[in-house]
């Protein structure tokens, strides 16, 4: 789940940066993360797409998580890994597909506030 894009959306956001890096705080961005309501048939998918993404890096054994995920480069076994479990992690949300990060990022909001009652 953490390597999905939903997550990456919300770490992007809501975590702090030193100089262009990003500073990952479990306080700010992990504990306040908000977590879908998936069923078990959903977390089953959901890890069934994680441990592809974990197989698929396993192909290359050589090569630095650098390497496998340079944008122009990423082999395209882990990028149709990424693929799924980004597609798994996304249903466990809603069933209709985003259609942006940014689409990502306002439904996240929205179950945050909804989550802390504001």
């Amino acid at each position: 789940m953490l390597e999905a894009k939903m997550n990456m959306v919300w770490m992007s956001a809501v975590c702090g940066r030193l100089e262009s890096r990003y500073r990952y705080s479990a306080k700010l961005v992990y504990n306040n993360f908000p977590w879908p309501d998936a069923d078990d048939k959903q977390r089953k998918k959901v890890e069934a797409a994680a441990q592809a993404v974990l197989d698929a890096r396993k192909n290359y054994p050589t090569s630095t998580l650098a390497d496998m995920y340079d944008p122009t480069a990423m082999p395209p076994d882990l990028r149709k890994a990424h693929t799924a479990l980004d597609k798994a992690v996304d249903q466990c949300y809603r069933k209709e597909k985003f259609g942006s990060d940014m689409e990502r990022l306002t439904w996240l909001f929205e179950r945050y506030r909804g989550l802390v009652g504001g």
